[in-house]
């Protein structure tokens, strides 16, 4: 017998050894396999995220044209509101809350016809559903009707929860009929293979943030009360509040934050006597070319007035105050968690340099913060609030004669409210596939006059 050395193998180890040989160039190749497939994969993801977003942008440039050219036909109406609740204080309203105000407006708007069944009108939440399903429940045509008897897959369907919730398409109205802020009911239509959709919001109707720069001495003082009620309304934390000023006043260091403007006249540098001008002749060139006369500078003197002094005030905060001197994303951490709204203070801080609100449509805490310059903030708030309801205030003179005991304190705070807008924003979201587009565009409109102030392109 033949004694085996330390390598030599019997034939049944080296087919062990070709097998796992194999399996681990069967094990190489998988991998080798899934990571090629893979990277393939997100290759083609991306490239149709490319052309997802390529076709987004395109659709949202060519909405932002489209509403651009239509703002002149914009004329925002405010509207009587005598029996529907106020818009002021749904930010600060639990869920719960919410539910029993929408029932309420229901009950309202007619939801009432099983009062004789119920023996009252529904009240709360829970009674107002009942009383809708049953509405439901005698409606031959409902598609979830047991009783429809021309209705076969239905009738099969009848153990299935009904998702539908009749308090869905309630909606508060806001002071020109849409949910506030919005001036109309938000528009949506295709453009190619993207889904465009328009809202337009009363800039005027927010709290303007440039407000907590104000450095007057002589307002100072209710400048900062009225930033401190303002951030207390929106559930602010001291450590929260405390940061937010100080990178306001970072942004305040840059350019005062003005309220008062008056025309003034500023030095302006012009050059002339280039050598070669373009709209000059050709001979003149070259004659300019061989004289090589020194350029001039002149010193003019221009006319700016208060208006125009504004809009450079607009377009430089707007620029601040979207830049990353301010942590817009904890402003906009939510304050109520639902699926039926949206808070967050940020939806009621105006940040793009507006100067006044319009108490037409301000909600409670930003007209108090705007009547904290002249004091009785809250008594001021409550009665526009009950009034503007039945009809809104047509001028401040209006708003004086109405409210005769609080003449002084009104009076105070006239630099900071007005009684119509002219500030707004148009904000314009594509979407094509899994890609999105938006285009915020803040303007301001006079009349027929529309002058764009900033745009910022998400």
């Amino acid at each position: 017998m033949q004694k085996q050395g330390p390598y030599n193998f019997s034939g049944r180890d080296r087919t062990g050894i070709v097998l796992l040989v194999t399996l681990v160039l069967l094990v190489v190749l998988s991998t080798l396999a899934y990571t090629l497939s893979g990277r393939v994969a997100a290759q083609r993801h991306r490239d149709q995220y490319i052309i997802d977003y390529s076709q987004a942008r395109y659709s949202c440039d060519s909405a932002v044209k489209y509403a651009l050219a239509t703002l002149e036909d914009l004329e925002p109406e405010l509207i009587s509101r005598p029996n529907e609740p106020d818009f002021s204080d749904l930010f600060a309203m639990t869920e719960e809350q919410y539910q029993e105000l929408l029932a309420q407006v229901a009950a309202a708007a007619g939801y009432t016809d099983q009062k004789e069944e119920m023996n009252e009108s529904p009240s709360s939440f829970s009674d107002l559903v009942k009383a809708l399903d049953a509405n439901d429940a005698n409606n031959v045509d409902d598609a979830n009707n047991v009783d429809d008897a021309n209705n076969i897959d239905d009738a099969n369907e009848v153990d299935e929860p009904n998702d539908y919730d009749p308090l869905d398409n309630i909606k508060i109205p806001g002071p020109y009929g849409p949910e506030w802020p919005f001036v109309t009911e938000p528009v949506e239509f295709e453009l190619g293979s993207a889904t465009v959709k328009i809202e337009v919001e009363d800039e005027n109707a927010k709290y303007p943030l440039g407000w907590a720069l104000l450095d007057d001495p002589k307002t100072k003082r209710e400048a900062q009360a009225g930033f401190e009620t303002f951030c207390e309304w929106m559930g602010m934390k001291g450590a929260d509040m405390g940061w937010l000023q100080e990178q306001l006043k970072v942004i305040g260091e840059i350019r005062p934050f003005q309220i008062d403007f008056k025309p003034l006249s500023r030095t302006v540098r012009t050059t002339s006597g280039s050598p070669a001008d373009a709209n000059q002749p050709s001979t003149a060139k070259s004659n300019a070319a061989r004289t090589r006369r020194t350029p001039q500078t002149r010193i003019t003197r221009k006319s700016v007035s208060a208006a125009e002094q504004i809009a450079e005030q607009s377009t430089l905060y707007s620029r601040l105050f979207h830049s990353s001197m301010l942590d817009i994303e904890s402003l906009a951490r939510p304050i109520v968690v639902s699926d039926r709204r949206e808070e967050s203070a940020l939806k009621y801080m105006g940040t793009w340099a507006s100067t006044k609100v319009n108490i037409n449509t301000a909600p409670r805490h930003v007209l108090e913060a705007a009547f904290i310059f002249g004091g009785d903030a809250d008594r001021i708030a409550d009665e526009i609030i009950r009034r503007r309801r039945i009809k809104p205030f047509e001028s401040l003179d209006e708003l004086k004669k109405l409210l005769f005991g609080y003449t002084d304190s009104i009076g105070k705070c006239e630099k900071y409210i007005t009684t119509s807008s002219t500030f707004f924003t148009i904000r314009v979201t594509a979407a094509s596939g899994v890609a999105k587009a938006s285009s915020v565009i803040a303007i301001t409109k006079d009349g027929k006059k529309v002058q764009r102030i900033a745009v910022m392109n998400i």
